[in-house]
């Protein structure tokens, strides 16, 4: 297995590819001679603004060349970058930065409103590349002291990745380089990256699918072809603009294409491959991709952020008649990568063949950044039953990751059955429904709220909060949850007298969906 830093994969195909095209931005084409030359001087502006290489790197960037190029140069001086997501408003950001004890923030043309009122609070150094900044490290005047790089080991940590917390408050995921090898020493042949690959950038920084599609094609010397917001919901125009040997993004989008009439048949005739993942893959979606593709396989991918993106990439077969026939409709998870060990465990934490996901292996990651937040998302197995991490012994690799997953062997094939607890997908950014509720939960008036999903009638998932108490303004209620990224805002405020609990006192979802006559919501991670 190899074993390196991120920045040592990319250095890797820069040595031996130097000529070949690394990066795509909009109008602009770097080769991995160029890129490398331009992560050196954006190194140089790193370590001047601080006087010293940094701990933690804030990436408050969106698909610009500033950010792919920042991620490298805070790889290269060993920080561990931590993705900000601009749309997110900047409370948000701000919490995040002041939790993952960032030195440095990495600011451009795409980082949104919140920018300066993230500037003028933050306690972080600013690198500010918005105008004509970007053009420095693209040159080679003025001349820049080129800092050395820094050596990391692989146990230390890569990247940081926030997901949505029960707690009310961002949790943080860190990811060490031995985590991000064990996964690209095993994709890269997987997915068949390599030097004349055209890989498609649909994901955000700020979500770990970003991380196959960069360094999936950084580690294998293939070219990464940054899709921007508009070109991400008609996949036909970019993939053939762009010559794409390969698609990556969230299933949705197929269904988005389609309610365009975007997705016509054999119009990606030269695609090689559609990778999906961050939620359910139906089988409606995968037959419109291959009748658009025909040439490209489809793989479902299925994995949790504290795996490391993804565990499992399922292969569909090129012949619907050997396709599973799955109880949800869904195409198979399939089995966890040769490394990645799997168990199954009931509700009384026996092993079986029905129930919750259970994961160790090279990709787990070595535990949240706040270690409260590991009590009860660990178990430890002696082959009859698990029992409960509670957080007073040390975390080891022998632990098995909760994932929250309920799964079942189906047909030879695991399948992804939806969520055990009220976590969801929506987009492909996972969100706890406790901290919407944590957030409407501050209104004076309010005395219970409970957020619940449902599947409109487009297939979309829908957030709808119903509350007690005191009748609230929608508006009101709107303004509540404004810091909240937006698909983490609900359509719908619902005022009720009380809310139904089942036998056993948990708050009754199923009733509060039945209500509204429509399907509730599950979502694959």
């Amino acid at each position: 297995m190899t074993s390196q830093t991120l920045y040592g994969w990319f250095l890797a195909s820069a040595d031996a590819h130097p000529d070949d095209m690394a990066l795509e931005v909009t109008t602009t084409a770097l080769t991995y001679a160029q890129l490398r030359t331009a992560v050196e001087r954006m190194s140089a502006l790193m370590h001047d603004e601080l006087g010293r290489p940094p701990h933690r790197v804030g990436l408050l960037t969106s698909r610009s060349l500033v950010g792919y190029i920042a991620y490298l140069a805070a790889q290269r001086l060993g920080a561990a970058c931590v993705p900000l997501n601009p749309a997110a408003a900047a409370g948000r950001n701000l919490a995040i930065t002041a939790d993952a004890g960032l030195d440095l923030t990495v600011v451009d043309d795409t980082s949104g409103d919140g920018a300066t009122e993230y500037q003028v609070t933050t306690d972080a150094a600013i690198l500010d590349m918005r105008g004509d900044r970007t053009g420095v490290v693209l040159a080679t005047e003025p001349a820049l002291t080129i800092p050395p790089r820094v050596a990391r080991d692989t146990d230390d940590v890569a990247y940081i990745i926030y997901t949505s917390g029960t707690t009310g408050k961002p949790k943080g995921v860190p990811t060490t380089h031995a985590n991000v090898s064990a996964f690209l020493d095993d994709v890269i042949t997987r997915y068949f990256l390599a030097p004349g690959c055209r890989v498609s950038q649909t994901f955000e920084l700020s979500f770990d699918g970003s991380i196959v599609e960069i360094f999936g094609s950084w580690g294998s010397g293939a070219t990464l072809c940054v899709a921007q917001h508009t070109d991400v919901f008609t996949p036909v125009k970019f993939v053939n603009a762009k010559r794409l040997t390969h698609w990556m993004s969230v299933p949705s989008l197929i269904s988005f294409a389609r309610r365009l009439r975007a997705l016509p048949p054999n119009s990606m005739p030269n695609l090689l491959g559609g990778f999906f993942g961050g939620e359910a893959l139906t089988m409606e979606q995968v037959q419109a991709w291959s009748a658009a593709a025909p040439k490209a396989r489809v793989f479902n991918c299925y994995g949790p952020t504290e795996t490391t993106v993804t565990v499992t990439g399922y292969q569909v077969p090129l012949a619907q008649d050997e396709w599973v026939e799955t109880s949800n409709r869904s195409i198979p998870i399939g089995d966890l990568y040769p490394r990645m060990e799997y168990v199954l465990l009931d509700a009384d934490l026996r092993p079986g063949d029905d129930g919750e996901l259970c994961i160790r292996g090279p990709q787990r990651f070595p535990g949240y950044l706040d270690s409260s937040e590991n009590a009860g998302r660990f178990v430890s197995f002696d082959g009859e039953r698990a029992s409960v991490y509670d957080g007073a012994e040390p975390l080891t690799a022998e632990h098995w990751y909760r994932t929250g997953d309920r799964v079942r062997r189906e047909g030879g094939e695991l399948v992804h059955l939806g969520r055990i607890d009220d976590q969801i997908k929506i987009r492909g950014n996972r969100v706890e429904l406790g901290e919407i509720e944590s957030a409407l939960r501050k209104h004076p008036a309010i005395a219970e709220v409970v957020v619940i999903t449902l599947t409109a009638p487009d297939g979309e998932i829908d957030l709808h909060a119903l509350y007690t108490g005191g009748e609230v303004p929608d508006a009101e209620l709107a303004g509540m949850v404004e810091e909240l990224p937006q698909y983490m805002r609900p359509r719908g405020f619902h005022h009720r007298a009380e809310i139904p609990l089942t036998t056993v006192g948990k708050v009754d979802r199923k009733r509060l969906t039945d209500e509204f006559g429509m399907t509730p919501a599950t979502g694959q991670r």
